[in-house]
């Protein structure tokens, strides 16, 4: 039993910003309240002192290495890292080796998640893995067995350029009838030319193949126009354009069932950052200008874009010690979003802290359609403890993963996670 004293709660169900102490006993929230003074003498209490408690962050998607790339990272190391971050829930994209579209694939990482929870000691609450099935077979051409899988995970991710979209037409009618998520990322299309930095004036002056804005712009206009007609649950992933933001706003505005989300490298960085040519700062899709990260930053301030993804994907060391060109798209990122987002967001004044909570915990649990969770009596306790002010190094000796591609590697980082309640 711990009870904490004067800790700034963030509650974004009930929006609720205040100094309040709390009462955690078996797994469960016992007593909340402006002082609580009466409570077991074997309780452990603690005098935070500037803390922050908020409820367990969601990551709507990330990338495991396991299986088929357990080099990069362990199912282990990514559950590790998540707990480390404040993640109560991390969704597993189906990319794995074998692919995430097959029942036993789906069920050995679920079982096997279940026995490192069960595993793992009562000061590391690991997060719950949530696992997206693969809608379709590009290879042999062929929609996956989604009857079978969709017991099994939460939605299915998919991906479609402008030439096949009819495929996913075909997918949302088929899961019409188990109301499930289906998360599309569109990048990776014909006006995209295969660049690796946004096309422009950047493009031009680092010397590397640009990617229009536009060719992310079409597709979600082509894929709105779809989620009008077809009555199923809609999720864009990683917007990462201010058209793309003015396209979803004014099909929001229209009453269309879409949801979307940005990246965690998306609201941080811009393309000017790309002339460092740290490999680390190649993503898919690449980084925008400046104009489209704040216009992301607006987006996700105001809901219309829902949630704010980590997408984090661990890589050897050897992998990204290449050419920026050359180098695999992604970085990891499941122990530093909380901190480096306050830092940008919250302690320079341009979010409130239920607004950052909101991106990162009630709206991604919103798009997988599930219930929100108040800091409230009886309720689970899936909360995270922040200390704002605490600073650390994002090295080997602190970083849960073994990976390191990350532009903060070896920098000092301010503000950490102190407890994460599962």
């Amino acid at each position: 039993m711990k009870l904490l004293q004067q800790v700034r709660v963030i509650d974004p169900v009930l929006q609720v910003d205040r100094l309040a102490d709390v009462l955690i006993a078996n797994g469960k929230i016992e007593q909340i309240g402006d002082r609580i003074l009466d409570y077991p003498t074997a309780t452990e209490v603690i005098q935070p002192g500037g803390l922050v408690l908020g409820t367990g962050l969601v990551d709507l998607y990330s990338h495991s290495g396991e299986p088929g790339n357990e080099s990069r990272e362990t199912l282990l190391e990514l559950a590790q890292a998540g707990a480390a971050g404040g993640f109560t829930q991390i969704g597993i994209l189906p990319d794995t080796i074998p692919a995430l579209n097959n029942v036993d694939v789906i069920a050995a990482l679920k079982n096997k998640s279940s026995f490192l929870q069960a595993k793992s000691d009562r000061s590391t609450h690991l997060p719950h893995l949530n696992f997206w099935g693969s809608a379709w077979d590009f290879q042999q051409r062929k929609m996956n067995s989604l009857a079978e899988l969709q017991s099994e995970v939460i939605g299915f991710a998919t991906s479609h350029n402008l030439s096949n979209l009819d495929v996913f037409k075909q997918i949302l009618e088929y899961i019409q009838p188990w109301s499930k998520t289906v998360a599309v990322d569109l990048h990776q299309n014909e006006l995209g030319k295969n660049g690796v930095v946004r096309e422009g004036d950047i493009s031009i002056r680092y010397g590397m193949a640009g990617n229009p804005g536009y060719s992310e712009a079409a597709a979600i206009a082509a894929v709105l126009e779809m989620a009008a007609q077809i009555p199923a649950q809609i999720h864009l992933m990683r917007v990462s354009t201010q058209r793309g933001v003015e396209l979803i706003a004014d099909a929001k505005a229209r009453g269309v069932n879409v949801t979307a989300s940005t990246t965690l490298m998306h609201l941080l960085w811009n393309s000017e950052a790309v002339g460092s040519y740290d490999p680390n700062l190649r993503l898919e899709p690449p980084l925008g200008n400046e104009s489209d990260r704040l216009a992301l930053a607006e987006g996700v301030r105001r809901g219309i874009i829902d949630a704010i993804a980590i997408d984090h994907q661990a890589y050897t060391y050897e992998e990204k010690t290449v050419a920026f060109a050359l180098a695999p798209p992604g970085a990891i990122g499941l122990e530093l979003a909380l901190p480096l987002l306050w830092q940008k967001f919250i302690a320079t004044g341009k979010w409130t802290e239920i607004e950052l909570w909101q991106a990162l915990s009630t709206r991604p649990r919103q798009c997988l359609q599930q219930k929100t969770k108040a800091i409230a009596p009886e309720q689970p306790a899936e909360l995270v403890l922040f200390d704002p002010e605490q600073t650390w190094t994002a090295d080997q000796n602190q970083l849960m993963s073994p990976a390191a591609n990350t532009p903060w590697y070896n920098k000092k980082i301010t503000g950490k996670v102190i407890r994460t309640w599962n």
